[in-house]
């Protein structure tokens, strides 16, 4: 009888197998998501654009006055607060959630939310309300997708859906799919033992597909007119990062000053005279930083670099000031609309004051790192700010020193609150809490 072994026993370790039918079967239905959440994104966004032409041109005109003068401003601002705030008063399920209690993925809506949500997001874009399109329109894309795919593909789970229309609207949103795919590496979403790039493929062909649709109808670019950075100097990192740092407190200066404003509209009770309450505080602002400092501050932020050298500094710093100050209003008094992209003007403006303070600072440092310190405040995404930092100021040699300020300003961040109001909803009946599509 021959002995034992006294060798150790080993088992062969399987690999695993990336199942890849399941990745091409999603093939078409993201492409088919990507372009669906581009033209509803560029749909309801040009009917906001023709909405504002009325408003601003063709009314103030008719009345004798100019789309820039303080009063049509005043005026303009304190009835879009009054048709939002009916809007959101008297539609089913009040036009959705309060964004400023929510992310930007959430449950999907019910269906019979979308068309109150969708006139509200219209009118305050129109209205030049201090907010962008982002929670309104995810929230509308996935609600859609959601229903759709569930009734199409019966027995694919909602997560799926949501996670394909969040990623076209992203690239539809930013005008490319590469905001996407570093956003979806944060989330670190799906099966870890794919690889990433599996896990990364169905949404980044819904990325890709709404980009190229938005590309094909808009003219959506990020980059501006400023002189290129082209010493790359070790003094400059110490510099960037004590800039971020500056842009980051007041960033978490604001998310300490979010939740009590919030707390303080919401003890109003309706939700039509916490808005039109809002409204009127927006009128002032608006009155007083002018046309600059409305809207959603995308084309507003490309007009800043024609005032170098005509403004001081504190000019700069002012509009950013009340940029921020009308975010937070609107925001936190009820307006259906996301905080992203006023606050990335906020942070560029504030970095053109930084360089008209300290003309030894070049202006491409100042902005980029003053908006990656403010943008990582505002959204705990350090990937969102890199990226919306190099987009507008795309010098290659800037990125080590935006890298090294975004860094800074996650550290300064860190366990501070969000940008996001954390109190209890006191009036729940009116919240429009999210609850899954009626499909499901």
């Amino acid at each position: 009888m021959a002995a034992a072994s006294d060798e150790p026993v080993t088992t062969q370790a399987v690999p695993f197998r990336v199942p890849l039918r399941p990745l091409l079967r999603l093939t078409l239905p993201a492409l088919v998501v990507g372009i669906g959440c581009a033209l509803t994104l560029w749909g309801l966004s040009a009917l906001a654009e023709g909405l504002q032409h009325v408003l601003w041109v063709d009314l103030s005109g008719a009345f004798g006055l100019t789309s820039d003068s303080r009063l049509w401003i005043a005026i303009i601002l304190v009835l879009t607060a009054a048709l939002v705030g009916l809007v959101v008063h008297f539609a089913p399920g009040h036009a959705g959630p309060d964004p400023a209690t929510t992310g930007l993925v959430e449950t999907p809506l019910k269906m019979s939310v979308l068309p109150g949500l969708a006139v509200a997001l219209v009118l305050m874009l129109a209205g030049g309300v201090s907010l962008g399109p982002e929670n309104p329109i995810m929230a509308i894309n996935a609600a859609l997708v959601a229903l759709l795919g569930s009734r199409i593909a019966k027995g694919t789970r909602a997560e799926l859906w949501v996670s394909l229309s969040t990623a076209a609207t992203i690239g539809a949103m930013f005008g490319t799919p590469i905001a996407a795919a570093l956003m979806f590496t944060e989330l670190n979403a799906g099966d870890q033992r794919i690889p990433l790039w599996n896990r990364l493929y169905p949404p980044l062909l819904a990325a890709t597909a709404g980009s190229l649709v938005i590309s094909e109808f808009t003219n959506l670019d990020f980059h501006l007119d400023l002189p290129h950075y082209t010493d790359l100097r070790l003094r400059d990192l110490a510099i960037g990062a004590a800039i971020a740092l500056v842009t980051a407190m007041a960033g978490v200066v604001a998310a300490y000053v979010f939740t009590p404003l919030h707390r303080a509209f919401r003890r109003i009770g309706s939700p039509f005279v916490a808005i039109l309450v809002g409204g009127l505080v927006l009128a002032g602002l608006g009155a007083l930083g002018g046309p600059i400092t409305l809207f959603k501050g995308l084309d507003q932020m490309k007009e800043l670099p024609d005032y170098i050298g005509q403004r001081p500094a504190g000019w700069f710093v002012g509009i950013a000031a009340i940029k921020v100050v009308a975010l937070l209003v609107a925001s936190g008094s009820g307006f259906r609309g996301g905080r992203i992209f006023p606050a990335t003007f906020a942070g560029v403006a504030f970095g053109f004051g930084i360089s008209a303070l300290w003309p030894g600072v070049p202006i491409g440092l100042a902005v980029a790192c003053s908006t990656v310190g403010i943008v990582v405040a505002a959204t705990r995404s350090g990937w969102l700010s890199l990226f919306l930092a190099a987009q507008i100021v795309p010098d290659r040699l800037l990125l080590i020193p935006i890298l090294i300020a975004t860094l800074a300003a996650w550290l300064l961040v860190t366990n501070q609150p969000e940008l996001r109001a954390t109190d209890l909803d006191p009036h729940p009946d009116l919240a429009g809490a999210g609850a899954p599509p009626e499909a499901s």
